[in-house]
């Protein structure tokens, strides 16, 4: 392949996505940004809407700001987001972070499921997720069956579909893996859940923004997932959660609050939860976030979520095959599936001294990672605002990390963030 930063630079003259890069704060033209799959950049437009909420509708309208769009925002943004994962408009609602949104349709799902006992998921799934899943297990009186991985990378269909019996109410799966970005068989699992009775939870976090998804179209009951990372929303952006259509009326949210409530102004004592996907929600919304959240999706969906699907897959190639080139001979591994169909927007890379060389290249580098035990430095694509020369400096950069030996003067002892 013989790569060179001329090589990227001209495959960036070439990317019909490129425009969308100057739609996002880049104050720093030396910074190489790999780490969109956790934060995601700051959109121009995001910027400006907050200010507007800020200054006019806050400091103008006041209390009046509710009657002018602020009450129907968590409606109003699922329904764009909707658009991203294959859902209804109604069938989507933005509020709550994700680990709440995920122990609300937990607690649910179980409560709809009262004869069974037991509880799905894999040890690739993000921790949280697990713990949520054990701490309802433990209120709910059910067990928790964890699927293991065997290569740490995968979890095959087969097996988890083996754990999936008359005695599941749920299985809860993140939908690409955090630490390999394995995507999972969406339908072939959800239709193994349905086989055997149980009803199917979604973790879309590191989905969401990067990939067309297809909700309905699978019969996915439940979903959750996140608007900081692809979605571009901001640290601590609110989340989203899916229910699917006719499920609605069938489940009820474990906490009460007004916002679920129906005639939410009537202000009875007495909780009536409140008709549709509304139920789902609880206390008042967090409207400046909400602000930040809905100019980025709007972008998603005018560049095309296809497009950018598209531009991830030739871009992590390009990473994979700079990878083979530049980092293999000098011992890195391949964390990630080669398979394009079953990989996310983000490859993990091992190295025994992954934590130190992460270290290197965000401290003396100017490259922004990430890092995950034991050995992964996971390398995020943004597509809307990733170039080709972001991918080949990283890997550039990364391979002079090691080559000099520049991991050697950081200690083994891990940062409080990684």
């Amino acid at each position: 392949m013989n790569a060179t930063l001329e090589q990227a630079q001209e495959l960036d003259r070439r990317d019909p996505l490129a425009r969308w890069r100057d739609e996002f704060v880049i104050d720093d033209p030396d910074l190489i940004y790999l780490d969109g799959n956790s934060l995601g950049r700051l959109p121009k437009r995001s910027a400006a809407r907050v200010r507007e909420v800020v200054e006019r509708e806050w400091g103008q309208r006041l209390i009046r700001g509710w009657g002018d769009g602020w009450l129907t925002a968590p409606q109003r943004i699922g329904a764009q987001i909707a658009r991203l994962i294959g859902a209804a408009a109604d069938e989507v609602i933005v509020g709550d972070s994700t680990t709440v949104n995920l122990f609300k349709l937990v607690m649910a799902a179980l409560h709809a499921r009262p004869d069974r006992r037991k509880i799905v998921t894999d040890d690739l799934n993000f921790p949280t997720d697990v713990y949520v899943l054990q701490g309802a297990a433990k209120l709910a009186g059910n067990r928790l069956d964890v699927v293991r991985s065997e290569d740490g990378i995968t979890v095959p269909s087969a097996a988890l579909a083996a754990a999936i019996d008359a005695d599941a109410a749920l299985v809860e799966l993140t939908h690409t893996a955090f630490k390999s970005g394995y995507v999972y068989d969406m339908k072939t699992i959800t239709e193994a859940a349905h086989r055997a009775g149980a009803l199917m939870l979604w973790d879309l976090c590191h989905s969401v923004g990067a990939m067309p998804l297809a909700l309905d179209a699978c019969g996915v009951d439940l979903a959750v997932g996140c608007t900081y990372k692809y979605l571009n929303g901001g640290p601590g952006a609110p989340a989203f959660l899916f229910v699917r259509r006719d499920l609605q009326e069938q489940l009820l949210s474990p906490i009460w609050g007004w916002f679920g409530q129906r005639g939410q102004f009537d202000m009875t004592l007495d909780y009536q939860p409140a008709p549709g996907i509304t139920r789902f929600l609880a206390g008042t919304p967090t409207l400046l976030s909400l602000a930040a959240v809905e100019p980025s999706v709007e972008m998603i969906l005018e560049a095309g979520i296809d497009r950018l699907r598209e531009k991830s897959v030739r871009q992590t190639e390009y990473l994979m095959a700079l990878w083979e080139e530049m980092l293999a001979p000098l011992g890195v591994k391949l964390n990630s599936p080669r398979d394009a169909t079953c990989r996310g927007s983000h490859v993990s890379l091992g190295h025994p001294e992954g934590l130190r060389i992460d270290r290197a290249l965000i401290e003396e580098m100017r490259v922004i990672p990430d890092f995950r035990f034991p050995d992964n430095i996971r390398l995020g694509i943004a597509p809307l605002y990733t170039s080709y020369a972001d991918v080949y400096e990283g890997i550039a950069r990364l391979r002079r990390v090691i080559v000099e030996r520049r991991y050697e003067k950081y200690p083994h002892a891990r940062p409080a963030v990684t």
